[in-house]
């Protein structure tokens, strides 16, 4: 997960057509402005205590209880799917006893 980007900023915000996102940015001005430029509504963004992965970022707003109505259910809706694209990278392994190649050695004969 060391891949992952990571953000400063999280939060939500309701798009022009109804439909409430979680959002997320490095810069809360710059990301505030872009937003109120689309005619975006209900902007609830929060500087994170640290730079985190979206996941990390989307379990924080739902432990701080930042979001409620449409913005819990769009925060909760993208933690599951976060989530579950998390369990997909993990790998199960299981040991199995190894024994050792059976051989036979064969002794050359020179003349």
């Amino acid at each position: 997960m060391s891949a992952d980007k990571l953000f400063t900023v999280a939060g939500t915000a309701t798009n022009s057509d109804g439909t409430t996102k979680a959002r997320f940015a490095n810069d809360l001005v710059a990301r505030i402005k872009i937003l109120n430029k689309a005619k975006c509504t209900n902007i609830n963004l929060v500087e994170l205590p640290r730079a985190m992965t979206k996941l990390e970022a989307l379990q924080y707003l739902t432990e701080q209880g930042i979001t409620d109505g449409d913005a819990g259910y769009a925060v909760a809706n993208k933690l599951a799917e976060k989530s579950k694209v998390a369990k997909q990278g993990e790998v199960m392994v299981k040991a199995v006893k190894a024994s050792a190649p059976k051989t036979t050695a064969k002794t050359a004969v020179t003349a």
